[in-house]
């Protein structure tokens, strides 16, 4: 019986994996790339949702994923963009190998979008989404209705 578990864990594994595999993603430039698929970071500060206050959703730059809502987006001063709440379901927790941190990505996809940080009392929520801006895309509330 273990057998068979473990097999059907192994097959759903690799449908999971190749169905990955033939999703059509957005094109990325090498920049994008290098944060979105092999898990980079951009300079702090230098990302251009740092500092938007517009209203609006964030969605995944590689699949077009809805990711945030700018109402739960705060400004910790930490040089990223920071969001306290994800729209449910959207974003999937992975431990970093060395244990020290938590990634968050995209659950649609699996493009990296920064770490999770809990117990840090920036919001009541206590949770901090650090979010590299390369990795998302903003859609203005306006834009949104059309």
């Amino acid at each position: 019986m273990l057998r068979i578990f473990i097999l059907v864990i192994f097959l759903f594994s690799v449908n999971h994996v190749l169905a990955q595999d033939t999703m059509q993603f957005n094109k990325l430039t090498p920049e994008e790339e290098q944060v979105i698929i092999y898990k980079g970071t951009e300079t702090p500060y230098s990302g251009k949702y740092v500092d938007n206050k517009e209203k609006g959703i964030y969605t995944c730059k590689r699949c077009d994923a809805v990711l945030y809502k700018s109402e739960d987006k705060f400004d910790s001063h930490c040089g990223w963009p920071s969001f306290d709440d994800e729209i449910n379901k959207a974003v999937k927790q992975i431990i970093d190998t060395d244990g020290q941190r938590t990634e968050i990505v995209c659950a649609n996809c699996g493009a990296h979008l920064g770490h999770i940080f809990i117990g840090e009392k920036f919001t009541t929520k206590n949770t901090r989404h650090c979010v590299n801006s390369i990795s998302l895309k903003f859609v203005h509330e306006e834009k949104k209705k059309k």
